[in-house]
């Protein structure tokens, strides 16, 4: 959702968990226009892709309550702000690291308006389980085919048009760090924020296992009539199965029932709030 006015602690409802969330916090917002995150594995130059998008734009710190580093920066285009939020590298959305649970937890509940989800195009097979498990819970996404030059003097070749077909998110081959395909990236980023593309991620329908599938199915219906409008029941309803403790605490405390009730239409910093970034 856009917003083109500064949001105060103040402004927002006293009894709205973003409120709550941003006192707690002493967040100063300023205006955005929609909020960006960053994943991927690690060493597949995600810092570079953020360092092209943000050049001096930027900042450090650390998350609230973690030693886990963060960088946030910014970048106009298309005469919209943006505010990109570098997550920690990792290897799968899990929640068994500090790292993981940070990562998840962004895109799960700051619902960003894109996810870059930057992949090494020299070594994509491994890449793609952290993208996969990106797009169970957003299809709001991009990916960035980063390193396509490591890729050529490989002697490697990416079908990048079959694989946006394959995964039904936009596909930008680039080589950050020579400053190929980040124009392409900026636009393709845009493009999704807008609405002006609508990607489909292509889901799993089936487990391939029948009595799981039937099991998996009646949760999902439980977890939908719980909390309607929930973007992504299918995911949790994994996540129950998997035993995630993260997610059953999201379940007993209320933030998914927050995000059920539209917290993914909430301006810009609200949901940065309730994710601990400062906009």
């Amino acid at each position: 959702m856009t917003m083109t006015t500064n949001t105060l602690p103040g402004s927002a409802c006293a009894t709205c968990p973003m409120n709550r969330h941003l006192a707690r916090l002493g967040v100063s917002m300023d205006s955005w226009d929609y909020v960006v995150a960053l994943a991927g594995n690690p060493n597949t130059g995600k810092s570079t892709v953020f360092n092209a998008l943000t050049g001096l734009r930027q900042h450090t710190g650390n998350w609230p309550g973690k030693t886990v580093a963060r960088a946030e920066g910014g970048f106009e285009y298309g005469e919209k702000r943006y505010k990109i939020v570098d997550l920690p590298g990792t290897y799968s959305l899990l929640a068994t690291s500090a790292d993981e649970e940070i990562a998840r937890d962004f895109i799960l509940f700051g619902q960003p308006d894109v996810t870059v989800i930057v992949v090494d195009a020299t070594r994509l097979e491994r890449n793609l389980n952290l993208a996969l498990q990106v797009l169970e819970i957003t299809d709001k996404a991009v990916l960035a085919l980063n390193l396509m030059d490591e890729a050529r003097r490989h002697r490697l070749v990416v079908d990048e048009r079959r694989l946006a077909r394959d995964l039904g998110v936009p596909v930008v081959p680039m080589s950050a760090r020579r400053g190929e395909g980040v124009g392409e990236l900026l636009q393709m980023v845009h493009g999704v924020a807008t609405g002006e593309i609508r990607p489909r991620p292509h889901r799993l329908a089936s487990t391939r296992d029948a009595a799981l599938d039937r099991v998996l199915s009646q949760l999902v219906a439980r977890v939908e009539a719980a909390f309607p409008g929930l973007p992504n029941a299918r995911w949790v309803a994994l996540r129950l199965l998997d035993d995630d403790a993260s997610i059953e605490s999201a379940i007993r405390d209320g933030s998914l029932g927050d995000l059920s009730r539209g917290l993914q239409t909430a301006p810009v910093a609200e949901r940065l709030a309730l994710t601990g970034v400062a906009s």
